[in-house]
This record gives structure tokens, C-alpha cells and sequence, in this order.
């Protein structure tokens, strides 16, 4: 199957400082450590980066380093979506200045344009440059889904190659892999071996902050026609999905499981957003604790 982006992606967290700076070096240790459990692909700039209270310049500055660190193991991503298709069209062309090796183009949110408007949105984006394109269908987020039909006209653009699907409708996923050569990745932890056991490349995943290397094994398995083993990562790490994605918001969970993990300083995450309070921050440590990646 094909897999541009590789197989086990983690959509990352932009650590802070303790007063909402960005923190570069706590960006490039948390990129480090999570190549090095497992991971061959990171999303910058994603929902779980907080990208829509990042700057341009602090996307630019993040981005940069994370490549010059990880770059040469790992497929690195810059998120480049938002509501205005000029906007994403600008930013889109600064990643590719900054050396990101694709591009996560969400769907447009708020606005809720109608299919029409999503082929041409994501088609004027990936128009912009010469990096490949997965698209970010979150209709929870955005309001409106990626259509199958959509997809499947996408298909024909040399440049969209891949879905990040958090729409959570397993028989729409099926429908466009069975008559595309996009490559499909779970973009709900939840679903993940549900996804690769119906043909998924991969996943992006916010719980990877914590269970990379569980991921890699996941897919290793299903890859060797392993069932029961990843049906035992899947279990095993059902409290950890519980605690990050259903008990607050994932941004903030990813930045205290980061925090935890010793790769960053701080949980800092910057408003609307708020970090983990003492108590959420304990029920986490215990489900990482219970699931031995603590």
C-alpha cells in the first residue's frame, strides 16, 4: 500500500514555557523522543499544535528545528489549513520554504462551504506547491465532511496523495480506499486498528505522545497478518485513549503526557486552551503508569 508519510505519525504538541513562549529546544526533544520509540512521521501545526494561536514566525521557527533535528529520520509535516483558502495557499508556501516534507490541509472550518467549495479550496492549496498534500477531514471540528465523491475527485490531483480521517465513518473510509490510491491514516485513536485492519497506511495519532512505540507494533502486526497481537496493543491501550482524548481537551493532554514523559519542561498550553489541572494530571500518570509506558 502506499504510505508517503510513513506509518506511525504523531500530530504534536507546540511546547511552551511556563508563560506560553514558545519553546523550541523542549520542541525538538519532544521530536526526538518520539522518533526514537517509534515514530516515522511527525505533524506539526495541527489541531494538537494549537495552530490557531501560533504565529506564522513561530510555526516557521518550530518547523525548522524540528527538521534539522529529525529531518533526515522522519517525514515531517506542517499543518496548512484554515477557513480562508488564501491564507492556507500563504502558508502552505512558507512550509515549503521551510523545508517541510508535506503538507496537512484541514478542512475549512466555520464557513461550512459546500462540497464545490472544499474540491476547490483543497485544490487551490495543493495547486501552491510541489509538496504533497494529506487532507484533514474532521467534520467534529470543521462542521462539514470531505465527501466520498470529493475525495474521489481529489484522487486525480497529482499532489493530494493522503486522508487524515477523524470523521469516524469506517464504511465511507472503505469506499474511498477500495476506489482510490489515496493513502488512508487514522486520525482517531480510537479507531486506529480498525482503520489498518480494513487497509489503512497508518495513523496519525495524539495518543502516540505516549505509546509510539505500542503504535509500531500495532502496525507491524497487522502488516504480518498478526491479528491477535495488535488486538492486544488495542486493549492494552484503551484506558491510555480514554484518559488523553476523552477526559479534556487532546492539546492539553498531549502537552501533559509530554511533560510527563520528561521530553518537555511544562503543560502550557495557551487560552481558549488550559493545561491539566493537579488531579487530571494524576488520573493520567496512573493510566500511563497501569499501561506500563510510564
Amino acid at each position: 500500500m502506499p504510505r508517503p508519510f510513513g506509518s506511525v505519525l504523531v500530530a504534536m504538541a507546540t511546547p511552551m514555557t511556563a508563560d506560553g513562549s514558545l519553546d523550541v529546544d523542549g520542541g525538538v526533544r519532544l521530536a526526538e523522543h518520539l522518533v526514537d520509540a517509534g515514530c516515522d512521521g511527525l505533524v506539526l501545526h495541527g489541531t494538537t499544535g494549537e495552530s490557531p494561536t501560533t504565529t506564522p514566525r513561530e510555526k516557521d521557527v518550530l518547523l525548522r528545528a524540528v527538521l534539522e533535528a529529525v529531518g533526515e529520520r522522519a517525514h515531517v509535516l506542517s499543518g496548512a489549513g484554515s477557513n480562508d483558502t488564501a491564507a492556507s495557499v500563504e502558508a502552505a508556501r512558507a512550509a515549503q520554504d521551510s523545508g517541510a516534507h508535506g503538507l496537512l490541509v484541514v478542512t475549512p472550518y466555520y464557513s461550512k462551504p459546500p462540497q464545490a467549495g472544499l474540491l476547490a479550496h483543497f485544490r487551490a492549496v495543493a495547486g501552491s506547491t510541489d509538496l504533497p498534500v494529506m487532507v484533514y477531514d474532521i467534520p467534529g471540528r470543521t462542521g462539514v465532511p470531505v465527501g466520498v465523491d470529493t475525495l474521489r475527485a481529489l484522487a486525480e490531483h497529482p499532489r493530494v496523495v493522503a486522508v487524515k480521517d477523524s470523521r469516524n465513518d469506517l464504511f465511507a473510509a472503505s469506499q474511498v480506499m477500495a476506489t482510490t490510491d489515496l493513502a488512508w491514516y487514522s486520525g482517531e485513536d480510537a479507531l486506529n486498528l480498525a482503520h489498518l485492519a480494513a487497509g489503512a497506511a497508518g495513523v496519525v495519532s495524539v495518543v502516540g505522545h505516549a505509546a509510539a512505540g505500542a503504535y509500531r507494533t500495532m502496525v507491524d502486526a497487522v502488516d504480518a497478518g498478526d491479528l491477535p497481537t495488535a488486538r492486544a496493543v488495542h486493549t492494552r491501550l484503551l484506558p491510555v485513549v480514554d484518559a488523553i482524548m476523552n477526559r479534556t481537551q487532546g492539546a492539553a493532554s498531549a502537552s501533559a503526557v509530554a511533560q510527563l514523559l520528561g521530553a518537555t519542561s511544562h503543560r502550557t498550553v495557551r487560552l481558549p486552551l488550559v493545561a491539566l489541572d493537579d488531579d487530571e494530571h494524576e488520573l493520567l500518570r496512573a493510566a500511563l503508569t497501569e499501561a506500563g509506558l510510564l
